[in-house]
């Protein structure tokens, strides 16, 4: 063997061992899955007239559960409105800058780990997106201005400081469960009707002022032991839940400045609904109150807590 061989023998072999390295031990190599035109034939459905009115085209695309690594031949199905991706082994989403007429994208159970350089700008008409159980850690150069629903459930986002929030004015619903917040802060929102929070760390209840237009507040399974936070600008808020939460009554307090438009409460599997009083509690608080956890709220309740309520008052009037 010359020794022009053994050099190129040699750096083969370094080669291996570096690619080697690189791997986590007992991380499984993912297989090359490039897409191609017999994989994108049966997957086309929906056909419809473009854009422009003067031809038609499949709008409507289904590559799930396939292992896709590389969308590259997307490019040219530029009249694609639907597309499902998930349970691919995806991370690169530029191929999709030129499916401008998208309207609902699906990317769940991928590998995505950075927005920055993904082509969101691009998909101006872009009214729903998924991308839940990805390794997102934060919402830099993501950007939805016809964005009306959006998932990020399962990710690894730390903090919302990131959020562009003039760039979501139509967003409605944000789901953000089973992610890594501390905190409700940087949710400025003003048009947002949904938020779930269910399942991350939040100790602080922050910039909640700004979510005025919110109807559904998901705070299940954190970290809070109190609603300090909720604020008299949420007009609308109708639905709370705060299940594994607060301990105690003080905890409670600050349900005052919604009590007139909360109408469903959730506290199951708090300490604090292990108290004999718990429901009359509760509704002294939230008079206007229809349900709360599982059950909706009885007139003979309701006439309990009136009679409750009226009681404190009296005492905090004597002398």
């Amino acid at each position: 063997m010359s020794e022009a061989e053994e050099d190129a023998l040699f750096s083969d072999v370094e080669a291996e061992e570096a690619e080697e390295e690189a791997q986590p031990p007992g991380a499984e190599q993912v297989p090359v899955v490039p897409l191609t035109q017999e994989i994108i034939g049966p997957a086309l459905s929906l056909l419809c007239r473009t854009g422009n009115g003067l031809g038609h085209a499949f709008v409507r695309m289904d590559l799930k559960n396939i292992g896709l690594t590389d969308i590259a031949a997307l490019c040219s199905y530029i009249h694609l409105r639907f597309l499902d991706l998930s349970n691919n082994h995806l991370n690169d989403l530029s191929p999709l800058a030129s499916l401008t007429q998208l309207l609902w994208l699906k990317v769940d159970n991928n590998v995505v780990e950075c927005l920055k350089s993904q082509p969101f700008a691009e998909l101006t008409y872009l009214q729903w997106l998924s991308l839940s159980m990805n390794r997102i850690p934060d919402l830099q150069g993501l950007v939805g201005p016809a964005l009306e629903s959006l998932n990020l459930i399962g990710n690894k986002i730390q903090s919302m400081t990131d959020l562009q929030s003039d760039c979501f004015v139509n967003l409605v619903t944000l789901e953000l469960r089973g992610n890594q917040l501390d905190t409700t802060d940087g949710i400025n929102l003003p048009n947002l009707r949904k938020l779930y929070l269910a399942q991350n760390v939040i100790k602080r209840l922050e910039g909640l002022e700004k979510l005025e237009r919110l109807t559904t507040l998901h705070l299940r399974d954190n970290q809070l032991d109190t609603l300090d936070g909720l604020n008299p600008n949420m007009k609308c808020l109708q639905y709370l839940n705060v299940s594994n939460a607060i301990v105690d009554e003080k905890g409670l307090l600050s349900l005052a400045f919604v009590s007139k438009t909360l109408q469903a409460l959730v506290l199951s599997d708090n300490p604090l609904v292990e108290t004999t009083d718990y429901r009359l509690m509760v509704l002294s608080l939230l008079p206007q109150l229809e349900q709360l956890d599982k059950d909706l709220v009885s007139q003979e309740e309701r006439t309990d807590a009136r009679e409750r309520l009226k009681q404190l008052q009296e005492e905090e009037l004597e002398p």
